[in-house]
């Protein structure tokens, strides 16, 4: 059957299942979604279970929209709704989404732009055809997250060419050959880093991750995208991107570059998260003296591919396989992908990275799904020596190391990731400090660290609800905190390198692959008064693994010349900070998983560890167990 056939069906469903007196001007494909154009959106409004019928005949996603007929300009749309709104509501944003016909209202006050009973949302509605949806202003005003509001809104309509695109291809017709399911590990397996597996069926072809390893040697950073199985790029229905740390995202826009123009499917923090992240690979790269893989154009191009999805949203996205994303627990936005592949046929779920524990932060790593044959597992720490201590247990290693640091009058240095770690250091500290436990001192934050957090609390939804209550009910939002210090120039930087006063600073990056911790550490470590305290993984052969294995001798590259430091500073790891699971967590993770999977494939550690998983995960449960190499196929069905 052709798209058009399938689209007119569509409209014949939609003629026979709407009241007469709903007038539908639209009906049209928009990404996996069947969008419907209405004058009537009040009508839709009082009956819920119109939405509902509506789906489960045509058995796709709907969307109800206002006609774009009935929608005022936006420009004259904002000044409308600023003379509606009470100033006391204090507006801070208004962006308007043409994909949706939503317009969303970001106030330090959203009660007073709601109004009694919704009486003022209502006006507005009424006023200029958008539908409004109010949200609290993020307490730290985020430059990315508004950059890429603004860059959609400038690429509507090739957005929106896109999606229609992306809706026919959906809507291929079905080949009816054998049926089967394989994954090939493309990057990322018996090895951290470059994470980048293929799914494939005799239908689909799904990308699930497209990293970098950023502080490998020059032969093995890059995943392996010259195999034959993922050429040529337009046979790729989507890539699925669990989460936007560099080892998992860093080389999307490398596809965008050789001409793939397909979704990208990911939550709305990644998205964000990743081109951050992304921008600051260029960044890095050009500030080394390197060539970067890709340019911002590519990273432009990736934000326009992207589909975004909540979590516990299912989508198809291919003709023969649906995803649903669900909470890892790892960082802001991270999500275990879950496909429903053909009729019944076949359930997979890629982990991506997981925290099997509540965190400072986020919730633990979901663990029920409605059906689940085969798991993807990270074994970052599967080792069987890899124990971490618990949360409590971390921070009060940390009180203590920071206690010892400060009262010899030294500086404490500490390395993170941009995303994640240096949110949950922060936490950690400032709640101590607020608490007397250890001395009030500045807590310097240099590289992304600041960004990364204002995009953070631009997603609270993503946050545990103790925090969110913490910020939005009590108050008190910690990252606001006055011992927080944004180092926004080298000049500061410089200072700070020199200023003879006790202080923490927290710095990117995590693995001493360079960034600004590197100032910090050539200042500081040559006084063993001072104390460098890593709470992420350090990669093998990175700067930080060889100064965790007690190296006294370092030799930096610096602008193309050797510069050698003797290291005196005291050296400390605190693992409990770590937002993957330890080995412990991770076997609790597959003895609770509902329903218990058929087959267990082991990536994401170093060789030994993935070996030691799969060992254990058998004895254990029984369960097949694989632990593939790079470029090894697994037929899963």
């Amino acid at each position: 059957m052709g798209v058009e056939k399938i689209l007119e069906d569509a409209r014949e469903a939609v003629k026979k299942t709407i009241p007469s007196n709903i007038e539908v001007t639209d009906v049209d494909f928009e990404g996996p979604v069947i969008v419907i154009y209405t004058k009537n959106l009040d009508e839709f409004a009082k009956n819920n279970d119109l939405v509902r019928q509506l789906a489960q005949s045509l058995r796709r996603r709907v969307a109800i929209r206002p006609d774009p007929e009935m929608l005022a300009e936006p420009t004259s749309a904002e000044e409308r709704i600023r003379k509606i709104i009470p100033e006391e509501a204090k507006i801070t944003n208004i962006y308007f989404e043409d994909d949706t016909g939503e317009v969303t209202i970001e106030a330090i006050s959203p009660g007073l732009v709601i109004g009694k009973h919704g009486a003022i949302l209502n006006e507005i509605k009424k006023d200029i055809g958008w539908a409004p949806k109010v949200v609290r202003a993020p307490p730290i005003p985020s430059k990315t997250v508004s950059e890429i509001r603004n860059y959609l809104r400038k690429v509507q309509d090739e957005r929106k060419e896109f999606l229609r695109r992306v809706g026919r291809r959906l809507m291929r017709q079905r080949l009816n050959d054998e049926t089967w399911l394989r994954v090939t590990a493309l990057g990322g397996f018996r090895e951290v880093g470059r994470s980048a597996a293929l799914l494939s069926t005799r239908e689909s072809k799904v990308l699930v991750d497209c990293g970098v390893a950023v502080a490998a040697d020059d032969n093995g950073t890059t995943p392996y995208l010259s195999a034959p199985e993922l050429f040529p790029l337009d046979t790729l229905d989507a890539v699925v991107i669990t989460h936007a740390h560099l080892d998992h995202s860093g080389l999307l826009p490398v596809l965008y570059k050789y001409g793939f123009e397909g979704p990208t499917y990911c939550t709305p923090p990644t998205r964000d998260l990743m081109s951050l992240l992304q921008l600051d690979y260029i960044k890095v790269a050009v500030g080394e003296g390197k060539k970067a893989s890709y340019e911002s154009s590519h990273i432009r191009d990736a934000v326009v591919h992207c589909i975004p999805l909540k979590y516990g949203e299912t989508t198809d996205i291919s003709p023969d396989i649906r995803l649903t994303l669900q909470n890892a627990g790892h960082i802001l936005g991270s999500s275990i992908a879950h496909f429903h592949v053909g009729d019944g046929l076949y359930n997979v779920g890629f982990t991506g990275d997981i925290k099997f524990e509540k965190s400072w932060l986020f919730n633990a790593s979901v663990n029920k799904f409605p059906r689940l044959e085969t798991l993807l597992i990270e074994s970052t720490y599967g080792g069987y020596h890899d124990i971490q201590p618990s949360r409590q247990e971390a921070a009060n290693q940390m009180k203590e190391v920071v206690r010892a640091t400060l009262g010899r009058g030294g500086k404490v240095l500490v390395p993170v990731f941009a995303v994640g770690r240096s949110q949950e250091v922060m936490l950690v500290l400032e709640e101590q400090m607020r608490g007397h436990r250890i001395h009030t001192v500045p807590i310097y934050l240099d590289g992304m660290i600041w960004e990364a957090t204002a995009i953070h609390t631009a997603y609270p939804e993503y946050l545990n609800s103790q925090l969110r209550t913490q910020i939005f009910q009590m108050g008190e939002n910690p990252f606001l905190s006055e011992v927080f210090k944004r180092v926004d120039s080298p000049d500061m930087r410089e200072r700070i390198c020199h200023d003879p006063e006790p202080c923490i600073v927290l710095a990117t990056s995590g693995m001493m692959s360079g960034g600004p911790v590197m100032e910090y550490f050539k200042a500081w470590c040559d006084d063993p008064n001072n104390t460098i305290v890593f709470v992420g993984f350090q990669g093998e052969g990175t700067m930080g693994r060889k100064i965790q294995k007690g190296w006294s001798d370092i030799t930096l590259n610096e602008r193309g010349k050797s510069i050698s430091l003797k290291m005196k500073m005291d050296t400390e790891t605190v693992d409990g900070f770590s937002g993957h699971s330890d080995r412990r967590q991770l076997v609790n993770y597959v003895s609770t998983l509902d329903p218990r999977p058929e087959r267990i494939i082991i990536g994401h550690g170093e060789d030994h560890k993935c070996s030691d998983l799969a060992s254990t995960l058998y004895k254990k449960f029984g369960i097949e167990t694989r632990a593939p190499l790079n470029l090894e196929t697994i037929r899963l069905k």
